[in-house]
């Protein structure tokens, strides 16, 4: 897999400029110079949503970040398992509307499950045929994988977590790890691909 920083948009990314490929935690406060950055070869991978009421609010949030041109190819949410009539319908039409949005041209859709929230969701989006969405994972769905094994986009960790299980499934795509300091997150990185070196072939199959 490849291990990469997982940023603040509201950080300057000039100091970050070793760095190929990013992904962003959204804030509508985000520093001006990612477009330059962008024009120059750099890469945003993900945009991580912060954790909004499945409805506007969170709609606008994604349409503020794709009007900024970052190019990403997953917007990741943070998503609870929906109780109740209505929770259940704000979070499908929100859903249906952001996948109306990106059909054909734009990221897709990962959801980042509250611990324990796995099954309900992959149950939900199989029962209204939600092929389209997948999550992204993250230690706390180590105990839920069997459920979203075949729709893992993304995933986000810490140089601490184990990556045994995803290993084992053959995921090879990005470990965007929370950072805030280049140099650090530099040596980090070295020293996780040291331990985990790219996987070839999975062991199991889902």
């Amino acid at each position: 897999m490849r291990f990469l920083p997982l940023l603040s948009s509201e950080l300057d990314p000039a100091p970050w400029a070793g760095f190929a490929a990013v992904e962003l935690v959204w804030s509508a406060d985000g520093h001006p110079g990612w477009g330059d950055a962008l024009r120059q070869g750099r890469q945003v991978h993900a945009v991580h949503l912060p954790s909004l009421p499945w409805g506007s609010g969170l709609l606008e949030a994604a349409g503020a970040a794709g009007r900024e041109g970052l190019g990403w190819d997953f917007l990741v949410i943070p998503a609870a398992a929906p109780l109740g009539r209505e929770a259940r319908s704000a979070f499908l039409g929100t859903l249906e509307v952001l996948l109306e949005i990106f059909q054909g041209r734009g990221p897709k859709v990962a959801l980042r499950p509250a611990p324990g929230a796995a099954p309900a969701l992959a149950a939900l989006l199989r029962e209204v045929r939600g092929e389209a969405v997948g999550f992204c994972w993250d230690a706390d769905l180590d105990a839920d994988l069997e459920a979203v094994s075949d729709r893992i986009l993304t995933a986000v960790g810490s140089p601490l977590d184990d990556f045994s299980a995803l290993r084992r499934l053959g995921y090879r795509w990005n470990m965007a790890l929370p950072s805030t300091d280049p140099a650090e997150t530099a040596e980090t990185i070295a020293r996780l691909r040291a331990v985990w070196p790219e996987v070839l072939f999975p062991e199991v199959h889902p």
